[in-house]
């Protein structure tokens, strides 16, 4: 069919490629004129592919359309005209003149917005619905016969742009195709447009989009929203016109603290936040507005409203004039009709557009190593000589939005000075809890109080969840490359290693481990499981599905995988920094945001962790950390309708609670490592000095406060008094001390209320301060015994014997449990190794070696030792969901 394309913009240059892609000949493109040397998507594509372009600056005068412009487009002979993006008014000559007509795109579900600010219109009355009509063109533009629409979910924070971004362009493009497609078909239908619902408003001008305050808090949202970008919802306030953009609804945990900015009209001021300014409703609910544009234009941050003045003209380096020079090459590009940018050039007023805005940020991203500048950065600094201020503040590190008190406790300890934030950690800034409740964090070598510690309340929780969830939803962390969240994450891992003797030496105070240790393995594997992880985030990938096809037409079926949203992550009291790591890695990998809760009895690792995140350069809200208590922190976790994710280690008893309020609530995923009663089976043809060095170890390691710690040893028959003699002999040679000393091989409980617990089991407390327990070793132990079934979890190792050649009697024994965490052989027999590891039900299975884990092998447990894993490639599908899209074509 000959098309004749009469409109504008990159929707109208998309719907030109695509018909051509369909085989049409488009016989000449109709744009408006050039503007300040620039052409318009439209008409730059057309001249590229040869087709005639026609750029008038009207079609009719005083109602009459001119004869000139008529006959040129008469000369071309089309059979359809195609009116995708138009802003002219066009003759009914031409409107007319092919045999099937015109037809024309309305970016509103017609009739019940007609004009030209009709998608204004949909956000200002608060529509649910909105989306778009291809109508058969009439004399009225907006009033002919329908030929089709479609509908969408308009969002509670929807703007013009959002709208049209998500649903009006990319389905309107098709819209448009497969309409021509009908009329191609004779399909196409023409139904009556209805006067029932029809409405018409007038163009949003900026005289008119003054805010009304006497109304409620969504409709003053609606106003803003509508008028986002043009012309711009306003009031005056300090003497001036101020105009409101980027306004939201969602402050779910934002308390309106700050400056006050009194607004005429208003029924109650405004409040300058750290998060912008928050308006009321003369209902009393807020809104929040995140940016000000004042009466000279220049836009800024709400939140700097009452500190414009503070932002004094920044002295350049050489270097940074180097760099300022190069910026500016890239503005002449870009603005190829300005002659010479100087330091008052606008960027907008010189003929920049919204696709501009894009090629700036990623510009000075090639050009400064990678600087993340978001788009409406460039909004608020629409001269040069403004956007390199921002530039080299934001280069420099200088960003005032940026910086972070930090109340810390020192301590002079291990040859360091240790600084050791101890507050909540919520949407990037270090706070106090409701209330300012604290509590006690204890030193278990001496049972001294560390240090106080904010204790997080339920309205904390929901505070980090709305930090979490608008990180997530509306920052920069969901607009990064995948590759950039790597590099974020190998930063941080950096950042762990440079602080590894500090973090060590603060898991030594707060939960007892020793020191050597620490670094080998509490830490050291934190930062390596951070590594991993962060080469994961760009190879995140989904597949191609081959399914039946729908013949004549096929089909595409990918799918994609996802992150799920905010994850809370509930982590134990044994490996407070590794824990965190082993689940917070993968999260953060795969594209979510956290609220991460330490246990109550050490969480000053954790709250070290978030400081070494915001000097990582992690978008605030993406981490945030709440010490607490499970019952209250960790209860409200598992019940807040906006978290998706929940990722658990700690008893079973509670992993089971969990489950059930995860199931709930609102169904939200969860993973659980839980109890384990690991057993090892030692037989007679192992290498008996390494089965007593690794059965030591197996027990013992980490104060016995490990999940996987053999719970359980099997020792055959013909060499148990012989292993026995040897382990008392070992245990003898452990030296029980402070954990900072480099020789300790034994350090405290990790709290006085474990240490009571195991003194139950029938050990000892070693006689000097601190929450000290003796490593106790039980022989001869039957399996109705309590201590042959239940979890001990601390240094004590129970021996059981089996008899000689036994195999299939001692993997009864050692399955006869419902935990399945992990397992163990010793033997030289390698049919034997393979026969044992196939029958053990446990998630892992070490041969001749235990505590063997490793960042890229999954780790995780079967029966009542949980679901789900951490580590290895396997634990991102934990913190990701598979979404299915299919294409017909």
């Amino acid at each position: 069919m000959k098309i004749a394309v009469i409109g504008q913009s990159l929707f109208g240059q998309e719907v030109y490629c695509r018909l051509r892609e369909e085989g049409h000949e488009v016989v000449g493109v109709f744009t408006v004129p050039d503007k300040d040397g620039k052409a318009d998507p439209l008409g730059l594509q057309a001249e590229q592919d040869g087709v005639p372009v026609f750029k008038f600056s009207r079609w009719r005068a005083k109602g009459q359309a001119l004869p000139d412009v008529v006959a040129q487009y008469q000369a071309l002979g089309a059979e359809l005209n195609v009116l995708p993006f138009c802003s002219q008014f066009i003759p009914m000559e031409v409107i007319g003149a092919p045999r099937h007509g015109s037809i024309i795109y309305h970016p509103s579900l017609l009739p019940r917005h007609r004009g030209a600010s009709a998608i204004n219109w949909t956000l200002i009355h608060g529509d649910k619905k909105g989306g778009f009509t291809i109508f058969w063109a009439d004399d009225g533009l907006d009033t002919g016969d329908l030929l089709l629409q479609k509908e969408c979910e308009v969002l509670p924070d929807d703007t013009v742009s959002s709208l049209y971004n998500r649903f009006l362009f990319p389905e309107g493009v098709k819209g448009m195709v497969q309409a021509v497609k009908l009329i191609a078909e004779g399909k196409a239908p023409r139904l009556p447009q209805p006067e029932d619902g029809a409405t018409y408003e007038g163009i949003q001008r900026k005289e008119t989009a003054r805010i009304d305050w006497d109304q409620p808090a969504e409709a003053i949202h609606n106003w803003i929203r509508g008028n986002d970008k043009v012309p711009g919802a306003w009031t005056e306030a300090c003497g001036q016109k101020l105009t409101f953009f980027n306004s939201t609804l969602n402050i779910a945990g934002l308390e309106p603290e700050g400056e006050d900015l009194p607004i005429p009209g208003a029924h109650r001021p405004g409040v300058v936040t750290k998060a912008g300014l928050i308006l009321f409703g003369n209902d009393g609910r807020m809104l929040l507005v995140k940016s000000i544009q004042l009466e000279d234009g220049k836009m800024i941050p709400a939140a700097r409203f009452f500190r414009r003045a503070e932002t004094s003209t920044l002295e350049l380096t050489e270097e940074e004039l180097g760099t300022a020079e190069a910026v500016r090459d890239a503005w002449k590009r870009i603005l190829p009709s300005v002659l010479e940018v100087d330091e008052s050039t606008d960027f907008f007023k010189s003929g920049a557009a919204s696709v501009d805005v894009v090629r700036l940020v990623e510009e000075v991203k090639e050009l400064c190593d990678g600087l993340e500048l978001e788009n409406e950065d460039v909004y608020m600094a629409t001269t040069f000589g403004d956007f390199i201020q921002l530039l080299v503040r934001r280069l420099r590190g200088d960003d005032k939005e940026a910086e972070c008190a930090i109340a810390y406790v020192e301590k002079a300890v291990n040859k360091l000075t240790l600084r050791m934030p101890h507050q909540l950690f919520i949407g990037g800034a270090f706070v106090d809890a409701e209330g300012s409740k604290t509590y006690e964090t204890i030193n278990p070598t001496d049972g001294s109080v560390l240090c106080q510690v904010s204790l997080a309340q339920v309205s904390d929780v929901d505070k980090a969840v709305a930090a979490a969830k608008d990180a997530f939803e509306n920052g920069l962390w969901g607009k990064i490359s995948a590759r950039d969240r790597g590099r974020l994450l190998y930063r941080l891992a950096e950042l762990m290693e440079q602080h590894q003797e500090e973090l060590a030496t603060i898991e030594a105070l707060d939960a007892g481990a020793v020191y050597t240790l620490a670094l080998k393995t509490h830490v050291g594997m934190s930062v390596q499981t951070f590594r991993y992880f962060a080469g994961w985030c760009d190879k995140i990938q989904g597949s191609t599905i081959p399914i039946n096809q729908a013949r004549p037409n096929r089909n595409l079926t990918m799918t994609r995988r996802e992150p799920v949203g905010v994850c809370g992550i509930i982590i134990p009291w044994n490996y407070p920094l590794m824990m965190l790591s082993w689940k917070t890695a993968a999260c953060l990998a795969a594209g979510n945001t956290v609220v991460v809760k330490p246990a109550q009895v050490t969480p000053l690792t954790a709250l070290k962790f978030a400081e070494l995140t915001l000097k990582a350069g992690i978008p605030k809200g993406v981490v945030n950390v709440l010490p607490g208590s499970g019952s209250l922190v960790g209860q409200r976790l598992s019940d807040h309708p906006d978290v998706r994710k929940i990722g658990f280690t700690g008893s079973t008893e509670v992993g089971k609670h969990i489950m059930r309020s995860c199931a709930l609530s609102n169904v939200k995923k969860v993973s659980l490592e839980l109890g384990g009663k690991s057993p090892l089976l030692i037989f007679a043809d192992c290498d008996l000095g390494k089965a007593v060095q690794m059965g030591m170890s197996s027990v013992f390691f980490n104060k016995g406060e490990n999940c996987i710690a053999a719970g359980r040893l099997f020792v055959e028959d013909s060499i148990h008094d012989q292993f026995v003699q040897r382990v008392v002999e070992e245990v003898g040679k452990m030296k029980i001390g402070n954990p900072l000393d480099r020789d300790t091989d034994h350090g405290p409980q990790n709290h006085l209320a474990h240490l009571q617990k195991l003194l139950v089991c029938g050990g000892k407390q070693v006689p000097r301060p601190g929450f000290f327990f003796e490593p106790t070793v039980f022989t001869d132990v039957q399996d109705h015994m309590f201590i042959a079934r239940e979890e001990s979890f601390g240094p004590v190792m129970i021996i059981s014997r089996f008899a000689d050649g036994d195999v299939d009697a001692v993997l009864t024994r050692a399955n006869a449990t419902e935990f399945g965490l992990a397992s163990g052989v010793f033997t030289r027999d390698i049919n034997k190794a393979l026969y044992v590891s196939d029958k053990l039900e446990a998630g892992t299975v070490f041969v001749n070696t235990y505590n063997k884990t490793d960042v890229a092998a999954p780790f995780g447990g079967f029966k009542q030792s949980g679901f789900g894993k951490d580590l290895g490639e396997a634990a991102l599908n934990e913190y990701l969901r598979v979404k299915t899209v299919t294409f017909e074509y």
